[in-house]
């Protein structure tokens, strides 16, 4: 029985009839409807012709979680006066509740893009609604790329809603006018606001630290839960509170001991019971509760009884650094629409009360809406999805944001090594198997090359527990984490073994219709995925693996290749090295671990493998203010496991390079940034590659690694003053200048040189001079244009210093009397001091004739007591010039 009172009180009935016009007139629309306004329950139902007069269909409704799928179709269910899987069912990993006379099916995202790529034309369905489409999952971005893709080429018919309460409407309006380039689709806007709500606005103390990687401050935390107490102080009804993570959730759980309700926490990893007991409601005459929450209770999900939301304004997004292989979490501040839509849970069944957990002041500095996943995420799966539909580049895509290039291109980077894609990007036919396993490409990777090893079962299992990370309390170390989770009985033991399941049969299918094409790829890439033993052999991994075997360690899988791994430490460390082959990690001399990739990486404190010689690392992040990543899980491996994994990164040769403050070089056999054997090279080194190594060395330390006399260095003074001043072909003897020359004035000493003490028996001065313009005759001239010395009038000849911005003449004052022009060096006047007898500083010009006529008299008064014994004339300019004192001039005049 339909239970038209409870649809009746849905605002987005109004909006119905419209979005159903346009859909029969364009095919195309975006429907924006406030949280709690029926959108994803009511929706559906009439698109579907459940409801109302419109025509039977086929819906299929795309919503971005599990959590939520299962919540909306029973819902819908319930509105229907039925169970899920009936009319309406449900589809998400592991778990299909469908029927002959199901109408309405309503599937996560990545299971709409699992059926896109298995059925590009969904036969069957015809309407798609994508839920929520303002959180901007890549997931959700693709399959709406796809969709695009399909109506415009296979299923002009086919239907398109794209569904969200706060998104920006007018994008995905124009995201869909490829249609049919009859303009932007329609956009039907529903105005009903639910029961409404009131939003206080509780600022924390100063002195809060922002957040950083997953990090948040604890004095925020304990703001929260004061906040949660006093709203359950003022209002009446449960309250949902949202936090970041489960470990904001944990503590904040703790900080609220003692309030009368019933705590709850709400998030991914929840068991099932406790999810369905949190949307299933209060019994009447229940206590009151406090539902601690991640984002997943954001959208498409009506948490009974909830009256009150307290919003701690921060989420968690997805970041990778490309350039090492190490994804992360951020902790970010909510955007504007992640804002709003918190807020709508709480006017859902009645008027509500919002408490915002920052300053009102900071409010409208927010983002509008979340970052795109597609910009900050790992984009190997989207990019192997892109090539399997026939677009490697992803350039042909209707995408709101394009792929940024750089991630695109490390994501190819992943794909080829692992043989999913070719030399051109194009799918290989082990690409597309990966892509239906629904894994990760490396998860995918290594379940098809480490199932002939292993055998598919364990294979499988170890893949399960990659796939969704183990709870924090099951340690760190893979294989004891494997040994919890079959014996768990906890939410996670119970989703891990599903899972496993799934894997097993979807394995057993891939493996069985491509081991040999598997087995050709693989060995391109520099492992084998079926030939070959492994063994724990010789490391620490052995003493482990001994303990493990037996019972619990597994018998030999069916299907494991002869001599395959046996033991718990030995399976788990061969699959997560297939995984992750840049994070294969060596243990450091002074502590940690050097992954292949090149970053540093460290246990935790008290870790059971700090001891391991060599890891395969599972789960690791790294934040910005990090020099290493943080291991949170990873398996023992032994280095024929580690060579075997890696081996497409492996490569032996001469390293010639200059370090230390000298060259050094030698023969590494290495494992990308990891050395596995060196052995010098002496006088073997390659010529070329000691010669580049000396050039590195004057880049980096300059060339002051040469022998430079007085004469060398006022030599380059000299040229550089000539360059600068008259240019070519005075050469340019700067630093970068003289290295970028090297093989026209070092030469032929540099190819003769070896090492630092080399470079420093090499005559700078020497080398110099063949750099002057030899060839133009103009080299003779270097006297006469910058000359070393200057005549000045007593006959002295006075060195030149060239090293500054003009040149300088450092001259006794009475050795330039009666000279009344400035000497000049090609045609610049030279800087002149003038000292005293004493040969101190007493002026300094660039004018003579200036000086001689006003700055003189002042010299004069000044010197002539001091120093009496020598001439001071009335007139300089007329007087004659002397080295001596006036008695001598007097003695030989």
């Amino acid at each position: 029985m339909i239970r038209n009172d409870a649809l009746d009180l849905l605002p987005v009935r109004h909006a119905v009839p419209e979005l159903l016009a346009a859909l029969d007139r364009r095919g195309t629309a975006v429907l924006s409807a406030p949280p709690g306004t029926g959108k994803t329950t009511l929706v559906p139902l009439a698109l579907a012709g459940l409801i109302g007069a419109g025509p039977r269909r086929r819906v299929l409704v795309a919503e971005p979680r599990r959590m939520a799928v299962r919540a909306a179709a029973r819902r819908m269910a319930w509105l229907l006066g039925e169970e899920a899987g009936g009319t309406v069912g449900f589809s998400v990993r592991g778990e299909r509740r469908t029927g002959p006379s199901t109408r309405v099916e309503v599937v996560t995202t990545g299971i709409l893009l699992q059926r896109l790529q298995r059925d590009p034309e969904l036969a069957g369905v015809d309407v798609v609604l994508l839920d929520e489409c303002h959180e901007r999952h890549l997931d959700a971005d693709t399959a709406m790329a796809f969709l695009v893709d399909v109506r415009a080429t296979l299923r002009p018919e086919l239907k398109l809603i794209a569904a969200s309460a706060t998104s920006d409407a007018a994008a995905w309006a124009d995201l869909l006018t490829v249609l049919d380039g009859g303009g932007p689709a329609p956009v039907v806007w529903s105005k009903g606001e639910g029961h409404g709500c009131r939003v206080f606005f509780e600022a924390p103390p100063s002195g809060i630290r922002p957040a950083h990687g997953t990090w948040v401050d604890p004095a925020l935390l304990r703001h929260v839960a004061a906040t949660v107490r006093l709203a359950l102080e003022r209002h009446e009804g449960d309250v949902l509170c949202f936090l970041p993570g489960t470990g904001e959730i944990a503590r904040t759980a703790g900080m609220l001991a003692g309030v009368d309700a019933e705590v709850l926490q709400l998030h991914g990893r929840a068991p099932a019971a406790v999810q369905d007991a949190v949307l299933g409601g209060t019994e009447p005459g229940g206590r009151r509760r406090v539902v601690l929450a991640t984002s997943v209770a954001e959208s498409s999900l009506t948490v009974p009884g909830v009256r009150i939301v307290v919003d701690s304004g921060l989420a968690r997004e997805p970041r990778m650094d490309h350039a090492r292989g190490l994804g992360s979490l951020a902790t970010v501040t909510v955007s504007e629409a992640t804002a709003t839509q918190r807020t709508g849970r709480a006017g859902r069944e009645a008027f509500g009360f919002v408490y915002r957990c920052w300053a009102e002041a900071s409010d409208g500095g927010r983002p509008r809406f979340p970052s795109p996943e597609i910009k900050v995420a790992d984009l190997a799966d989207f990019a192997l999805r892109a090539a399997c539909w026939g677009d490697p580049t992803a350039e042909g895509l209707a995408l709101l944001d394009a792929p940024p290039a750089g991630a695109m291109t490390a994501a190819r980077s992943v794909l080829g090594s692992i043989g999913a894609v070719d030399e051109a990007g194009r799918a290989t036919d082990r690409g597309v198997r990966m892509s239906r396993l629904g894994l990760h490409p490396r998860l995918g990777r290594a379940l098809l090359d480490g199932a002939p090893e292993v055998g598919v079962r364990r294979a499988a299992e170890v893949v399960a527990l990659l796939s969704e990370e183990p709870p924090r309390d099951y340690g760190d170390d893979l294989s004891a984490a494997w040994r919890a989770a079959r014996r768990g009985t906890d939410g996670y033991g119970a989703r891990w073994k599903a899972e496993a399941r799934r894997l097993e049969r979807s394995a057993a299918e891939a493996v069985g219709g491509g081991a040999s094409e598997a087995s050709r790829t693989s060995a391109t890439s520099g492992t084998s995925a079926t030939s070959g033993t492994s063994t724990a052999s010789g490391t620490s991994a052995t003493s482990r693996t001994s303990t493990a075997s037996g019972a619990s360690a597994h018998r030999a899988d069916a299907g494991a290749s002869a001599g395959a791994p046996t033991g718990d430490d030995a399976v788990a460390g061969l699959v997560t090295a297939l995984a992750f082959p840049e994070r294969v990690a060596r243990a450091r001399e002074q502590g940690g671990y050097l992954m292949v990739s090149g970053s540093g990486a460290r246990l935790g404190e008290g870790s059971g493998l700090r001891a391991t010689p060599w890891l395969a690392v599972a789960v690791a992040d790294r934040t910005a203010r990090d020099a290493t990543a943080r291991v949170r899980l990873a398996a023992v491996v032994d280095e024929d496991m580690a060579r075997r994994a890696a081996g497409h990164l492996r490569s032996t040769g001469e390293e010639v390079r200059w370090e230390d403050g000298d060259v050094v070089a030698r023969s590494v056999d290495r494992l990308g940034a990891v050395e596995l054997t060196v052995r010098p090279l002496g006088a073997k080194a390659d010529p070329a590659l000691v010669r580049e190594a000396l050039l590195d060395g004057l880049r980096r330390e300059g060339l002051g690694l040469l022998r430079w006399s007085r004469e060398a260095g006022e030599l380059r003074a000299r040229l550089a003053f000539l360059h600068r001043e008259v240019g070519e072909p005075w050469p340019d003897v700067a630093d970068e200048a003289l290295v970028e020359r090297a093989g026209e004035w070092l030469e032929p000493e540099l190819s003769r040189a070896a090492r630092r003490a080399d470079l420093g028996r090499i005559d700078a001065g020497d080398a110099l001079r063949r750099l002057l313009p030899w060839a133009s005759g103009e080299a003779g001239r270097l006297g006469e244009l910058a000359p070393e010395r200057i005549e000045v009038p007593s006959g002295s000849r006075i060195r030149v210093e060239y090293g500054g911005e003009r040149p300088v003449l450092a001259v006794k004052l009475q050795e330039m009397f009666g000279l009344a022009d400035t000497p000049r060096v090609a045609g610049v006047p030279v800087l002149v001091h003038l000292l005293s007898p004493a040969g101190r500083p007493a002026a300094v010009t660039a004018d003579l004739a200036s000086f001689w006529r006003d700055g003189y008299r002042s010299v004069r008064a000044e010197l002539r007591g001091r120093y009496p014994k020598h001439p001071w004339p009335e007139d300089p300019s007329a007087a004659e010039a002397t080295r001596f004192t006036s008695a001598r001039l007097r003695r030989e005049g």
